[in-house]
Parts: structure tokens; C-alpha cells; sequence
């Protein structure tokens, strides 16, 4: 009696310790059992069931996030990745970390949008939204802590003007108007920091977000200049970096003259991207790239010794 009792007066007086960032277990697997126990823990819905097909395959949460860039090459990171058989990739972009109505919606319906994958398949998700928005890391680590990032980045001032000619088109093919890129650039005279897309190129300032709740070598950066350029050797590196077998091979590449760009070879097949990809962007200035390229210089000095690399960035 006497030995409990001091057990319990040294479990009360016992100091807890709080660590000053998540814990972060490296080793650690995340098991379908595991899966199934988070989901009836957290589903915000009390109707949650397993969606198990016939053929032995299932929706399940994803092993790997595309995280982003926006601009980066995140779907042409995702087609060449679906190469391998060993992963399942969603078709959508899924918005679940970064949309509230459908984060309300629980991670029931998050698996959902899943694709039927076996046990053996990595499920893999992207939505290049996520690493700009700063409530997203910590729901994704919420989720599952031991989860493997894929973030593809490229050039900042060339994101900027990929990210202004896709919404320029999108307002073309509305038969909408749409101003310039100089007067989104440039404001009383001076670059216009404002300008979100400006602020989606400071990869140092949204990288510091997500090193809070994940470990740098949770975090495969793609260099997406060179997976344009050459996209075999960067694929060879995410492979090793998801742990897969070398199935992914030179052959799957072939430059398409055409297009201009890498197109795919799989299994005799023939794709390229969608006809939206690669569109040349709008003419600007030299004085006001330059104006661009030095004021992404020092943020990008700065996400260079972040991160422990280096990047062939104007």
C-alpha cells in the first residue's frame, strides 16, 4: 500500500515536458490499421466505412503530398510519378487542407477522394495550394506526422509569369479582359510586392511554416528547371526518396519537337500534358525582370542556406 502510494505522489509531482516543436518519429510507418484507427478517432461523421473493392484494393489516406509550388510543374511531377505501378495518384487536385468547407467535412470524406489503391501502392495527392497557406502544415501533421512531402520549385521570377499567364488565359477562354502584367507589377513606379503571385515566389518565408511541424528530410524538394529540362534524373531521386524500386527508366522520356517539352512512354503509350502547359509567357521589360530577379535575390539566398542547396536561380 505504502509503494503505491508513493507511486502516485510521483506521478503527480512528475514535471511534463513540452517540446518547442512537434516530435517527429522517422521511423514510423503509418499501417492501414493505424489508418483505420485515425479516421474513426477524427471523422467528423459517425457513418464511417472502409470503401474495399472485390479485388482486394481500397481508399486510403495518402502516403505522399505533392505540397506545391503553384507554377512548379506539380502535374507534370505527378504523371511522370504514375508512371511507376507502385503508386496510385488522385486524378483532382483535392483542396482539403486549405479549403474549410471541405476540411469541416472530416477525413472520411478526405479518403474518398482517394483512389482504389493495394497494399502494397503508395497513394500519392497533390494540391500545389498547400505549401503557401499557413494553416496546412500542421493539419497535414495532425494527420500523419511521418508523412513524406514532394515540393517541386522553380525559378521565382519565372513562377511569377507562369502564374500570371495561366490566370490570363483562364480569363481569355471566358472571352473576359484582362490587364497586362506591367500594371500588376509595377505600382507607383516601383515593383508592386504586393502582388500575390510576388508572394507565392518567397519560398523561404512559406518553407519556415512547414520545417515547424516536419523534419527537412521529410522534404524532397524538385528542382522543376531541371525536371523540364532532363526529368529523368530528378524522377531517379524521388523514387529513392518514397523508397520505391527503380522502375521508372530513361525510355519513359521522349522530347516532343513539337511541343517543345518532355512527353511520356509507357507501356507502348504516347502522352503529353495537357495543351495548357508550357504556354509561352507574356513579353516583359528586361529593366523590370531585373527589377524582379533582384528582389526575389536575398529571399532566395536565404531559402538556399534554409534548406542546404543550391539553385540555378537568376
Amino acid at each position: 500500500m505504502a509503494a503505491f502510494l508513493l507511486g502516485a505522489v510521483l506521478l503527480i509531482v512528475q514535471p511534463q515536458l513540452v517540446p518547442s516543436r512537434p516530435a517527429i518519429n522517422s521511423n514510423a510507418e503509418t499501417s492501414q490499421s493505424v489508418q483505420r484507427e485515425l479516421l474513426k478517432k477524427t471523422s467528423q461523421k459517425n457513418d464511417f466505412k472502409e470503401n474495399i473493392h472485390s479485388n482486394g484494393s481500397c481508399q486510403q489516406l495518402p502516403q505522399t503530398i505533392i505540397i506545391g509550388v503553384r507554377k512548379g510543374g506539380t502535374r507534370a511531377l505527378l504523371e511522370m510519378l504514375s508512371l511507376h505501378p507502385d503508386i496510385a495518384a488522385a486524378e483532382s487536385e483535392v483542396h482539403f487542407f486549405d479549403w474549410e468547407d471541405h476540411y469541416r467535412n472530416g477525413l472520411q470524406w478526405y479518403i474518398n477522394q482517394m483512389p482504389f489503391s493495394y497494399p502494397h501502392q503508395i497513394t500519392v495527392e497533390k494540391t500545389p495550394a498547400y505549401f503557401t497557406s499557413p494553416k496546412v502544415p500542421e493539419r497535414v501533421y495532425n494527420m500523419n506526422q511521418s508523412m513524406r512531402l514532394l515540393l517541386i520549385l522553380r525559378d521565382p521570377s519565372e513562377r511569377v509569369l507562369s502564374d500570371y499567364t495561366q490566370v490570363f488565359y483562364n480569363h481569355m477562354q471566358k472571352h473576359k479582359p484582362y490587364p497586362s502584367i506591367e500594371q500588376f507589377l509595377i505600382k507607383n513606379g516601383e515593383l508592386n510586392v504586393d502582388y500575390k503571385a510576388i508572394n507565392r515566389s518567397l519560398y523561404y518565408i512559406h518553407m519556415q511554416n512547414w520545417l515547424k511541424y516536419f523534419p527537412l528530410d521529410h522534404i524532397h524538394i524538385v528542382d522543376g528547371d531541371k525536371l523540364i529540362k532532363d526529368p529523368f534524373p530528378e524522377i531517379e531521386k524521388v523514387e529513392r526518396f518514397l523508397k520505391l524500386s527503380p522502375q521508372i527508366n530513361a525510355s519513359n522520356f521522349y522530347f516532343n519537337k513539337t511541343k517543345g517539352f518532355y512527353c511520356l512512354r509507357d507501356s507502348g503509350r504516347e502522352r503529353c500534358l495537357h495543351e495548357s502547359k508550357g504556354r509561352a509567357h507574356p513579353q516583359v521589360d528586361s529593366w523590370l525582370l531585373e527589377k524582379l530577379q533582384e528582389y526575389f535575390h536575398e529571399p532566395n539566398k536565404k531559402f538556399f542556406e534554409l534548406v542546404g542547396r543550391t539553385f540555378d536561380w537568376h
